[in-house]
């Protein structure tokens, strides 16, 4: 599914990843660990396009997305569902606006949107909360209306850059369980953190990054 190789990432004088090599198989779910600083949302944005490698090639489903063209970015883009720690949810719309949206900019049809968004926020534990608007509700409320909104395309792919960082012990829990339904429904999924105690709990390959560099992978003891 991903394919990562010999990757390297510059902004100016400063290196954030170095020579990384990495693949991860359709299906899977992983981490992206490390300290502060490692390297990690870079390498997430790099295969949501938001940045672009200063050398190397990265690979999804067979595609190398370091050379697409434009006019090709946002089909892939619409099998990339990201989650964000800071859930990036427009306050002044209702909880069903805000994944609706994720829909409505692709065309789909008003009785697709609704059926689909009604569903989705079932699944994450949201049925009945479509009219409130984001401040209304708790962070792990917020944070599932983000992982709503990433996953209600169904996307091949679910990335997720810390999470659960602003979040409690059992809202984090609550938030990668979801992560782990999706998982099982054959969805890829590479999470971001360096959260030690959820990787414990959920232990799932761990890939490693300090300094840009790739420098260990623990496989899933599952």
């Amino acid at each position: 599914m991903i394919r990562i190789y010999d990757i390297s990432k510059s902004f100016g004088d400063t290196v954030a990843l170095q020579n990384i090599d990495l693949h991860v198989p359709k299906g899977e779910f992983c981490y992206i660990t490390g300290p502060s600083g490692a390297g990690k949302s870079t390498l997430l944005k790099l295969l949501y396009l938001a940045e672009t490698p200063t050398k190397g090639r990265v690979l999804v489903g067979g595609i190398d997305i370091s050379r697409l063209a434009p006019s090709r970015q946002p089909f892939l883009r619409r099998n990339i569902g990201v989650v964000f720690q800071d859930f990036k949810l427009i306050p002044t719309r209702s909880v069903f606006e805000n994944v609706a949206l994720a829909l409505e900019v692709l065309g789909f049809p008003h009785r697709v949107i609704r059926r689909r968004v009604t569903a989705v926020l079932s699944t994450v534990g949201l049925r009945g909360r479509g009219d409130m608007l984001p401040p209304r509700l708790s962070g792990g409320e917020q944070q599932r209306v983000a992982v709503a909104r990433a996953i209600v395309n169904d996307p091949a792919i679910l990335l997720a850059d810390e999470p659960t960082g602003n979040l409690d012990g059992a809202m984090a829990i609550e938030v990668i369980e979801i992560m782990q339904a999706v998982n099982l429904r054959g969805t890829t999924v590479l999470v971001a953190t360096h959260d030690m105690a959820l990787m414990e709990r959920f232990p799932y390959r761990q890939i490693r990054l300090e300094h840009g560099r790739l420098v260990s992978e623990v496989k899933c003891r599952i």
